[in-house]
């Protein structure tokens, strides 16, 4: 299996005329699908129909969108419209986000992550099945929704983002898929492992479930540009540590990085924004990203595949150009295609 997906920002860095571009090369070469996600800029949905109008091949994934800021019938009505104009190309992701997001962003009180992922997930389940939902549960008391434009896949793909213990155990019960973000290639077994294990009280197997990791990606064209993808590597890392509320933070202290995860923070809340960057450590870098020449990115690609990846999903630092981009994904394209 030699899948791969490639994601790119929502914003507008990037122009409308290279997301099309960028996205139609990736068709060409194989990939297996495109994402994108939401925060400031714009909607995952809107964008990935216009990536849906301009290719056709690429499965089209909402890598992730959050679920208190849609109801679950506008979340199911929204990815069955998508499944419907993309003729069965729409993969849903679903994560709870963080509070910086959630409350301060959205203004919604951020309560009850796991257990509101649950029902959102039981919901969207029943609206795409075609049937009547009738469902009365902790955040949501619904009579007789019913869709009348279903779905054009029998099951669209429902991926959860989750790196907590008793979110992976959700993910291995409910999720067609896994979409962990900054995840160590050395801890994915375990990782696999703790969702294994949640399949298995569902009834269900780890196979089951697609394990989809975001994988930072930088191939570099010379030494110079070497050193620059590290250094924006290095700079989203302290981002997502220090500024990001808690969430990556624990992620990277559980994974064995407690006292850089702390010196970025701490680095971070005193505005020391290069120290920071700093403090993010080789070996954390090198468990969680792919960077280096062209060779060495697909080298350390199939060492995720081999850790347990089955859908690696090439994303890229902030500030990575799109010319860094294109070479990138030229460079992790699906074997059989693009050599």
């Amino acid at each position: 299996m030699n899948d791969i997906g490639v994601f790119l920002n929502a914003s507008r860095e990037t122009s409308d005329k290279d997301v099309i571009s960028i996205a139609q090369r990736a068709d060409s070469l194989g990939y297996h699908s495109f994402w994108t996600g939401e925060a400031w800029g714009r909607d995952a949905f809107t964008v990935l129909t216009m990536v849906a109008c301009h290719t056709e091949n690429l499965r089209l994934g909402a890598g992730i969108v959050n679920v208190f800021s849609r109801t679950p019938a506008l979340i199911a009505q929204t990815i069955a419209s998508l499944d419907i104009l993309s003729q069965g190309r729409a993969i849903l992701g679903l994560g709870s986000s963080g509070r910086i997001v959630v409350e301060n962003w959205h203004g919604v009180p951020f309560d009850s992550p796991l257990a509101r992922t649950r029902e959102y997930i039981e919901i969207i389940r029943m609206a795409l099945a075609g049937g009547p939902v009738n469902h009365q549960g902790r955040f949501y008391q619904m009579d007789r929704f019913r869709m009348i434009s279903p779905p054009v896949q029998e099951r669209v793909p429902i991926y959860v983002a989750s790196l907590g213990p008793k979110n992976l155990a959700l993910t291995g019960e409910l999720a067609d898929g896994w979409l962990p973000v900054w995840a160590h290639r050395g801890r994915l077994p375990d990782l696999k492992e703790a969702i294994g294990l949640g399949a298995a009280k569902a009834g269900r197997n780890i196979t089951d479930v697609t394990v989809a990791p975001y994988i930072m990606c930088y191939a570099a064209s010379g030494p110079e540009d070497l050193t620059h993808g590290e250094q924006l590597l290095r700079d989203h890392m302290a981002y997502y540590i220090g500024g990001m509320g808690s969430y990556y933070f624990d992620s990277f202290s559980r994974a064995g990085f407690a006292s850089e995860a702390q010196a970025v923070r701490d680095a971070w809340s005193a505005g020391e924004r290069e120290r920071a960057a700093a403090a993010v450590s080789d070996q954390m870098l090198d468990s969680v990203a792919v960077l280096g020449t062209p060779e060495q990115c697909r080298s350390q690609l199939a060492q995720f595949r081999q850790a347990g990846a089955d859908l690696p999903i090439a994303t890229f630092p902030h500030g990575a150009g799109t010319e860094s981009v294109r070479r990138t994904i030229e460079a992790l394209a699906p074997q059989a295609v693009a050599r």
